[in-house]
């Protein structure tokens, strides 16, 4: 599935993302407590990719923190901004395609929640956002990803077909690879949630970024 079919099944899940049942039970019992935990205490300037209906606006701290928030879905955005508006959290929004439209070393912090199995390309992805990261900046990534527990790996791997299909995402990445493949060092890994499946991991810049 290339990332044009990938940003019409979001485009079309915009309208539910919110209010289904999975996604606002793991909001709930989760991602709500994890985004308060790590973005709350982030200054500077903060991009956060692939955005979505923008769930994580009310735990930055604007005093602290300039946020800029990109996602490929337009109808995403479009719930992202509203949420903005109503809420009056000041981000910056912008769509985006393959590359992100900011200079080398713009942020001091990328952030991630749950995107990286919904691109097309996560090593380019990665790239571009190591590119962005200043030298001493850090990425800060949430996601569920391939498990190293034998049993949860197959599982994993008999049901990707299916979400990849339904929803547009995989659920079989070998995330941790593909961030040292992408030219980044790993400088923390905890595990969150389902045995090792949902990850929080931090990585700085490690190697020349290939543009």
């Amino acid at each position: 599935m290339d990332q044009t079919q990938i940003n019409k099944r979001y485009d079309w899940y915009a309208r539910i993302y919110d209010v289904g049942p999975f996604n606002w039970l793991f909001e709930k019992m989760f991602f709500s407590k994890w985004r308060a935990r790590i973005l709350g205490n982030l200054k500077g300037k903060i991009l956060e990719v692939g955005v979505g209906t923008g769930l994580s606006f009310q735990y930055y701290n604007y005093a602290s923190a300039h946020v800029t928030a990109v996602d490929t879905s337009s109808k995403m955005l479009e719930k992202a901004n509203h949420r903005s508006i109503v809420d009056k959290y000041p981000v910056h929004l912008k769509q985006v395609k393959d590359k992100l439209p900011f200079k080398d070393d713009t942020f001091d912090y990328v952030i991630t929640f749950c995107v990286l199995c919904s691109v097309a390309n996560p090593i380019a992805t990665l790239q571009e956002m190591a590119r962005v990261c200043k030298p001493k900046g850090e990425l800060i990534m949430v996601e569920h990803m391939l498990s190293n527990n034998k049993i949860i790996a197959f599982l994993e791997k008999i049901h990707n077909p299916i979400t990849k299909y339904i929803w547009g995402y995989n659920i079989n990445r070998d995330t941790p690879k593909n961030i040292e493949k992408a030219g980044l060092k790993i400088t923390k890994s905890k595990n969150l949630a389902l045995h090792d499946v949902f990850r929080e991991i931090h990585a700085v810049k490690d190697k020349i970024i290939i543009r």
